[in-house]
């Protein structure tokens, strides 16, 4: 069943990326794993799935040890309190929404960390790719600054020297047909080209769609879809 579910996500990856003249192999899926299962998560690596997202620190620290030779990307809600774990744990954090956060994760980030319980008698250097999430349809249910601070933000980012900023992220909202986020995710395109001519860099991916709406967010140009059900079904209370 996973298998096929898995093969379906990059079938839809794939016409999606060619009905808007993209190549399937510049957008990269991260398998949304809050709440599944190791066993599955195990499965879905070995068929080839490289990139994993979780939304809380507590839940991906209990499943690394037994999930190697993926990427993780946090792609929940940061609380400043957890920032020295999620610079420990994730390659990737999506969630960037303030510049108090930006500068927590930049002092966490700037000292040596050893990995133990992943790759032992590793040292590394702290490092982290981040993402500035934008709430672009204004929700109040929803994280991520504003459209109108965004562009200060990022810049902040930039200024960090710890951090990476690689882009913006978004979470649409769940419309019951995925063409209505379509507007959301154009915003964010948009938003992406204005701060990357003010940054002058040309570089900044759009993390954005999820299992009911990633092909239109994919013809909107997004280069990072975080996809859960569609891959693994329902969620259920993950065994770790």
């Amino acid at each position: 069943m996973l298998r096929e579910q898995l093969e379906s996500v990059r079938q839809r990856i794939s016409q999606a990326a060619q009905r808007c003249g993209r190549s399937p192999a510049a957008i990269t899926l991260i398998g949304v794993t809050k709440g599944i299962a190791v066993e599955a998560i195990q499965e879905a690596v070995a068929l080839g799935l490289t990139d994993l997202g979780e939304n809380r620190v507590q839940e991906a620290r209990a499943k690394q040890p037994a999930i190697r030779g993926v990427r993780w990307h946090l792609i929940g809600h940061l609380q400043r309190n957890k920032a020295a774990d999620a610079v420990e744990l994730f390659e990737v954090i999506h969630s960037v929404d303030s510049a108090a956060l930006a500068e927590t994760l930049e002092r966490h980030a700037a000292t040596p960390v050893r990995r133990s319980d992943r790759e032992p008698g590793r040292a590394h250097r702290r490092g982290t790719d981040v993402l500035v999430q934008v709430n672009v349809s204004q929700e109040q249910t929803k994280f991520g600054c504003s459209l109108d601070d965004a562009p200060a933000l990022a810049r902040a980012v930039t200024q960090l020297e710890h951090l990476r900023l690689i882009g913006l992220m978004t979470i649409a909202p769940l419309t019951e047909q995925a063409e209505g986020a379509r507007p959301h995710f154009r915003r964010l395109r948009l938003l992406r080209d204005q701060i990357q001519s003010q940054l002058g860099v040309s570089s900044l991916a759009l993390s954005m769609g999820m299992s009911h709406d990633f092909d239109v967010a994919i013809e909107e140009g997004a280069d990072l879809i975080r996809v859960g059900t569609a891959i693994f079904g329902s969620r259920v209370s993950p065994r770790i």
